[in-house]
């Protein structure tokens, strides 16, 4: 009876360990920066950070990811594997106001297209 119990703890044990190793469901990340009129911007900063989520692997510490990345000529930044959640995506570009926002990404693949306004004049209250 003693035996039985222990191999039906066995078991157990040994359905439930892939669980808590198994992979987060990914997605592949492209950012698409473009001015109001629709021209890419080149060469703007990317940042991405990876806000949700904790690792079960990691004993419930917080997964930490973070990328910074460039747009190619066609305005594009492409992250390859990033784990599916909240996510904070930030552009910087010369000439343009700094964008920020936080999406969540729950798809396979995802197209963040991202708009950039012109400087505002400054404005001064003497």
């Amino acid at each position: 009876m003693l035996r039985r119990m222990f191999l039906l703890a066995v078991v157990v044990c040994a359905a439930t360990v892939p669980a808590l190793f198994a992979d987060a469901p990914m997605t592949k990340l492209r950012i698409e920066v473009r001015t109001n009129g629709g021209k890419p911007v080149d060469r703007a900063s990317v940042v991405v950070d990876f806000q949700q989520g904790r690792s079960a692997v990691k004993l419930g510490k917080k997964v930490i990811k973070h990328w910074e990345i460039r747009t190619n000529q066609e305005g594009v930044a492409a992250i390859p594997s990033i784990p599916q959640g909240r996510i904070t995506i930030k552009v910087i570009a010369k000439g343009y106001q700094t964008f920020g926002d936080t999406f969540e990404v729950e798809e396979e693949e995802r197209t963040v297209e991202v708009k950039l306004n012109p400087p505002q004049p400054q404005y001064s209250a003497h």
